[in-house]
């Protein structure tokens, strides 16, 4: 699905990404964790098409994403950031219906009829549990209902890839939960292609068939999470010492800090 070939991306010359190589198969879920400035959104930046190369190649089924025009990449790949959608004073199911941009011409005409897209949008408010709030303003829901609808929105746009950053940053437990099982479940129904910059590595672990680990702007190991989320790895690239114990249901590795007073 995507290759990734010597990448490389400079800003007023310094190298904050240099020497990426990366596979990922159709299907799979990433994981990319890091130290904070290691180049995690950068490369996921890169990626999505929104920041050009300074070397190398990137390329989306088999195609290089130079190639690709803006919308024609946008029906192929999907980005939700970390903040979702901003506090806008438009209703849910519009917002929603934003996702359908790549499909629209200059009049916001689609090719498949009004039918389709209402049947596709009513679906898709049924399984994010949005029937209920369609009509409210985003401007006033918790966060939690904000990152659904952004969720939402990028369902509409019907993507073969979804580059997730951060995306449970700002979200309790709960809602952080639920929104990755939200994901799996898109997941598993559609074969989706998902690469997602995490903070929380016991999220990854149990969420990411792999991971990709960056440091100081290059790819220093990648495989699966109980490959990579070993005490000596952990304490390489993040400098602290936890205590790492399988999780009781999964049997994932799950990290415990130590503190040190």
């Amino acid at each position: 699905m995507i290759t990734v070939k010597n990448a490389a991306k400079a800003y007023d010359g310094q190298f904050v990404l240099e020497g990426v190589n990366w596979h990922i198969n159709q299907g799979e879920w990433w994981g990319i964790i890091g130290p904070n400035g290691s180049g995690k959104s950068t490369l996921l930046h890169l990626i999505s098409g929104t920041e050009k190369l300074t070397n190398g190649d990137i390329s989306i089924q088999g195609k290089p994403i130079s190639n690709y025009s803006r919308k024609e990449l946008s029906r192929i790949v999907a980005v939700l950031q970390q903040d979702g959608v901003p506090q806008i004073h438009f209703p849910v199911r519009d917002v929603i219906e934003m996702g359908r941009f790549p499909y629209q011409d200059w009049l916001g005409r689609e090719q498949q009829g009004y039918e389709e897209k209402d049947q596709l949008l009513n679906e898709i408010m049924s399984k994010l549990e949005l029937d209920s709030i369609a009509d409210r303003s985003v401007d006033e829901l918790s966060g939690g209902q904000r990152q659904r609808v952004a969720l939402g929105k990028v369902m509409a746009q019907e993507p073969q890839v979804l580059l997730l950053d951060e995306p449970t940053t700002y979200l309790d437990i709960r809602y952080q939960l639920q929104f990755m099982e939200l994901v799996q479940k898109w997941r598993m129904d559609n074969g989706l292609t998902i690469i997602a910059v995490l903070h929380d590595l016991n999220l990854a672990a149990q969420f990411c068939d792999k991971l990709l680990v960056l440091k100081d702007g290059k790819a220093v190991s990648s495989g699966t999470p109980a490959e990579i989320l070993t005490r000596d790895n952990i304490h390489s690239v993040f400098k602290v010492n936890p205590a790492i114990v399988a999780h009781p249901d999964s049997g994932v590795p799950q990290l415990l800090l130590k503190r040190k007073l």
